[in-house]
């Protein structure tokens, strides 16, 4: 009989203080009980959550984890609540879905009969679940809100779903444990995808990784960068699981058209920036030109044509005296109008550069470009979209852009947000409101890009 491939056992990252004793193999054995055993890469989790030092004090008084879904993460905070009943502590579980904690307090039940935890009071109100043990042991079940918890005093927090866990919510619930003579908060979850609101467990893990956490861990099974969605040996490497309540068979079934979702959400794949930040409104209305700002150097040109077909928008760049890149839109309009009144305004301005996005049309007007005498336009990469979008946010952080406060660029600019391109983790913009023609910002990040890249012609000086 063949041997059965497993799923990488050790994380892909992660960081452990060192510790000479544990009470994770205690949690394994009490879970054991239950009819089911941790795996193996659970059980290695669990002793590095659950080590304590001399003095019986938890090493890692914060604890965080990521694993791709369906693995079974949950297991292991299962097993570290049936210790904590079975050891008099005070628990609170949250969950960013009512129904997710609802789930867990199910199971745990079931479990808590089968562990012999005596349970004097078993309440399941949907969304005011809770369990108390014989001794004065308690865990209760929360989503999570802004307010959920405040007052109250636990020893252990778990936040399951940490991807969605907001600073709002931190700022309440952080404080909860501090009262705890020996506290510890678990958080686990998956990378944030699109829609994740969450900040608090991408900064979380950014400060352990850089080795600038206080008493704290982390663990993750996760690709470096995108890859394939069809390879199979990065599946092994990030799904612990797999071959034992993973089969290749399920995930190959999982696979869609989506890579970058696939990446995240089957192979762990962190994305470089917060999916969800986007540019405000203030943010943009603070760089307004207060007159008509002194121009100098040549002007930049961007066109691009929007994703779904409909439009094509046209912007340009041009340096000012006091060193800055003023940006105005000059038109958005139905590509199937043609492209005659953007030769006819690239014939009277004249630019140093224009820059064509947009597989749908780019290749049609530089043909048309070139019939009108006028310059080759770039076509850019992939790669040197990815490159502007990134110069545009750090010009717009350093408050280098300049405008004249147009309302429909001031529309598409505040009503975006960010999107995953390319294979390393770049970034796009997309809208979050129907009908705004995100093109325009679009055309106003590839001029500004040629703009701030552009390097003036220096005067050649002779002397005698």
């Amino acid at each position: 009989m063949a041997e059965i491939r497993l799923g990488s056992q050790t994380p892909t990252q992660s960081v452990t203080i060192p510790y000479k004793k544990t009470l994770g193999q205690e949690a394994a054995d009490l879970y054991a009980k239950t009819g089911n055993e941790l795996l193996e890469w659970q059980q290695l989790l669990q002793c590095d959550i659950m080590a304590i030092n001399e003095e019986g004090i938890w090493v890692h008084q914060k604890y965080g984890y990521s694993v791709p879904r369906r693995n079974g993460k949950s297991e292991n905070v299962l097993a570290r609540c049936l210790w904590g009943l079975k050891n008099g502590e005070r628990i609170l579980y949250t969950a960013h879905r009512a129904t997710t904690s609802h789930a867990v307090w199910e199971r745990l039940n079931r479990m808590c009969e089968k562990a012999n935890i005596a349970i004097e009071s078993s309440f399941k109100a949907f969304g005011k679940e809770h369990l108390y043990a014989q001794g004065g042991a308690v865990i209760e079940f929360r989503t999570r809100t802004s307010s959920g918890g405040l007052g109250e005093g636990y020893d252990l927090l778990i936040i399951d779903e940490a991807q969605e866990y907001t600073e709002a919510q931190e700022t309440t619930l952080k404080y909860i444990v501090s009262d705890s003579r020996n506290p510890q908060t678990i958080m686990l979850g998956t990378p944030p995808t699109v829609v994740s609101a969450g900040t608090v467990f991408v900064k979380y893990r950014e400060t352990v990784l850089s080795g600038r956490g206080f008493d704290s861990g982390w663990a993750e099974w996760s690709v470096p960068h995108q890859m394939p969605a069809d390879d199979v040996e990065s599946w092994y490497e990030t799904n612990p699981s797999l071959g034992t309540i993973l089969t290749e068979r399920k995930i190959r079934a999982e696979i869609t058209t989506d890579d970058i979702d696939f990446n995240i959400q089957r192979l762990g794949l962190w994305l470089q920036y917060n999916q969800k930040s986007a540019i405000s409104r203030t943010e943009w209305e603070a760089l307004k030109a207060s007159s008509k700002p002194k121009l100098e150097g040549k002007i930049f040109v961007g066109i691009k044509y929007g994703h779904d077909g409909q439009n094509v928008a046209m912007a340009v760049a041009v340096k000012t005296k006091d060193k800055k890149i003023f940006v105005e839109a000059i038109d958005c309009r139905p590509i199937r109008a043609g492209n005659t009144w953007i030769l006819e305004y690239l014939s009277a301005m004249k630019p140093e550069t224009v820059v064509v996005d947009g597989a749908n049309g780019q290749q049609v007007l530089a043909d048309e470009m070139k019939d009108a005498g006028l310059k080759k336009p770039e076509l850019p990469t992939v790669k040197q979209i990815i490159t502007a979008n990134t110069l545009f946010e750090q010009e717009l952080s350093g408050g280098d852009i300049t405008h004249m406060n147009q309302p429909s660029l001031t529309q598409a600019v505040s009503n975006s947000k960010k999107r995953a391109i390319g294979s390393n983790g770049g970034f796009g913009y997309q809208s979050i409101k129907e009908g705004v023609e995100i093109a325009l910002l679009d055309s106003v990040i590839l001029a500004c890009w040629k703009c701030a890249t552009s390097k003036e012609k220096k005067k050649q000086k002779v002397s005698y």
